[in-house]
């Protein structure tokens, strides 16, 4: 399946990231601003439960491990099953956040506009360097298909 119309412009590298709030496993409230200082690799998806967001959270948390770089993953799944995914899975490199009270994702313009996914999040993924600026954005090409891994890792890698 092709990746779906979105409902706005992504960020262009060298942007300052947009505001983006999300709700943590343990139900409380987090946000991007609060990783100022550090380098995060942004991770933008439908669903855990789905296979492909799956293996990407926990490739991601395998890779992430000693990298230096906070891993953020924000998709449209509710704090429990984020947490129960976690738990299952071991992941302990990727911070997951729940963008199911709908808040400033939009701003990002990675919401699905049309379709049977309309609403939640595509695959898109993000580096966003110490001073909050956006420095690396894929959109995979068709949303069955994985992120480019060492591609978003190495551009990390470059900002530490």
């Amino acid at each position: 399946m092709p990746q779906p119309r979105f409902n706005g412009q992504l960020p262009s590298v060298g942007t300052p990231a947009p505001a983006l709030r999300y709700v943590k496993n343990d139900r409380t409230e987090a946000s991007l601003a609060d990783h100022k200082g550090h380098v995060v690799v942004l991770l933008m998806f439908p669903s855990v439960d789905t296979g492909v967001c799956a293996t990407e959270a926990r490739t991601f948390n395998q890779k992430a491990t000693g990298l230096g770089a906070k891993v953020l993953s924000v998709s449209a799944d509710l704090p429990f099953a984020l947490n129960r995914f976690c738990a299952a899975e071991g992941i302990a490199n990727v911070e997951t956040g729940s963008d199911f009270r709908h808040r400033d994702a939009d701003a990002w313009g990675t919401r699905i506009a049309e379709g049977p996914m309309a609403g939640v999040l595509g695959r898109v993924t993000f580096v966003v360097d110490k001073e909050g600026i956006v420095r690396y954005c894929e959109v995979t090409p068709e949303l069955g298909t994985e992120p480019d891994y060492e591609a978003a890792l190495n551009a990390a890698k470059a900002l530490l």
